[in-house]
């Protein structure tokens, strides 16, 4: 996938994006960046499961300010759309900013977000404005939003509902111009009956959906990325692309991909990497392995869950449920937190509350 190669500022390690502009000498604005290269028709792909969730999402570039909720699996390229329909649209020219709900602490994210003023909290020793003021005119991407904590879903949705802030220890309030577009996986609609997001900030945000397919549904895409990919390698190293022969090919269409195209893109590059010659073969790809921890999801069957005719309580099923996904795939927080159907910043949490440990190697294939 096409990859940023101007500089930017990060604020925060799960903050991206964040530019300045040269005008600015404050060091606290972003800046607006062409990216023809980042938008929707650079996206490599020639499904038709992968072209009709790019049309959705053209339609919607256009519309400045419809808000979008891009789901799909961890790996299928969620923020990359997101940059394409902001790039693709009328904003273009203004800010993105990307922030991943689950790696900022909570007692950050308020006024990572939302800003604040001086004087609002022991460290706030000057004003502060808020990610959804920087951004301008441009777009906000809020990923992993099912991690959003719910001392803060109120403060989103008012904002989503009223396009107004205010800051953290402030009084006045502060317009928002910018398009939000939030991602999730699959399971946000579960964890809004699991009541651990919220109903009507859920259907705030959905106003205008975009599903990504996993990459085991994108027909004759594996083979396309996977070239691109080396050719990807090739240009940053300043060297001819090396190329995939039928039994790479073979192994790499036969492969589910669990990871999808986060997953392939390391393959690749392993391959490129362990390949002297010109022309990769099946036995570079290292898949082998990686489709026996797949077969181990599939084909070893969860173990029942016992209850009791006295009954047992719910937090119990749920710490029997999570300690025994995470022994049939051997530790993989990866895979256990697919087949759970939750992110893996909730496996970890709730792996916490529960006490319970991997068992085996920790990957995060």
């Amino acid at each position: 996938m096409p990859q940023n190669s101007q500089a930017r500022r990060t604020v925060n390690p799960a903050v991206t994006s964040f530019q300045r502009s040269p005008s600015d000498a404050s060091a606290t604005e972003p800046k607006p960046a062409p990216g023809a290269e980042f938008g929707l028709e650079s996206i490599v792909g020639e499904s038709e499961s992968l072209r009709d969730a790019l049309d959705r999402a053209r339609k919607v570039a256009a519309s400045r300010m419809t808000t979008v909720l891009i789901v799909g699996e961890t790996g299928t390229g969620k923020e990359l759309v997101a940059r394409g329909i902001h790039y693709s649209g009328p904003g273009r020219g203004e800010p993105f900013v990307a922030v991943n709900c689950a790696a900022i602490p909570e007692a950050l994210l308020e006024s990572e977000l939302f800003g604040h003023e001086r004087g609002a909290f022991t460290d706030a020793r000057s004003q502060k404005r808020g990610l959804m003021e920087l951004a301008g005119q441009g777009t906000l991407f809020l990923d992993e939003i099912g991690e959003m904590p719910p001392r803060l879903q109120p403060k989103l949705l008012r904002a989503l509902e009223e396009r107004r802030v205010r800051r953290l220890g402030g009084l006045q309030e502060v317009e928002i111009t910018c398009r939000i577009i939030a991602a999730a996986n699959s399971s946000l609609h579960d964890a809004v009956a699991r009541l651990e997001f919220r109903e009507d900030l859920y259907y705030r945000l959905n106003v205008f959906r975009v599903a990504l397919p996993p990459l085991r549904d994108r027909d004759g895409d594996v083979e396309l990325l996977g070239n691109y990919f080396l050719k990807e390698l090739a240009r940053q190293q300043d060297l001819e692309p090396k190329t995939l022969d039928a039994s790479a090919v073979a192994a790499l269409r036969a492969h589910n991909w669990p990871g999808n195209i986060r997953e392939l893109k390391n393959v690749i590059e392993h391959a490129a990497i362990l390949c002297e010659g010109e022309v990769i073969s099946s036995s570079h790809l290292m898949i082998q392995q990686r489709r026996s921890h797949s077969a181990a999801r599939t084909d070893g069957a969860m173990r029942e869950i016992q209850i009791p005719p006295e009954g047992k309580s719910l937090d119990m099923i749920e710490k029997e449920a999570v300690s025994a996904t995470l022994e049939i795939t051997r530790g993989n927080r990866s895979a256990a937190s697919r087949i759970l159907g939750i992110s893996r910043p909730t496996l970890a949490r709730k792996m916490r509350e529960y006490g319970l440990t991997t068992v085996g190697t920790d990957r995060a294939e």
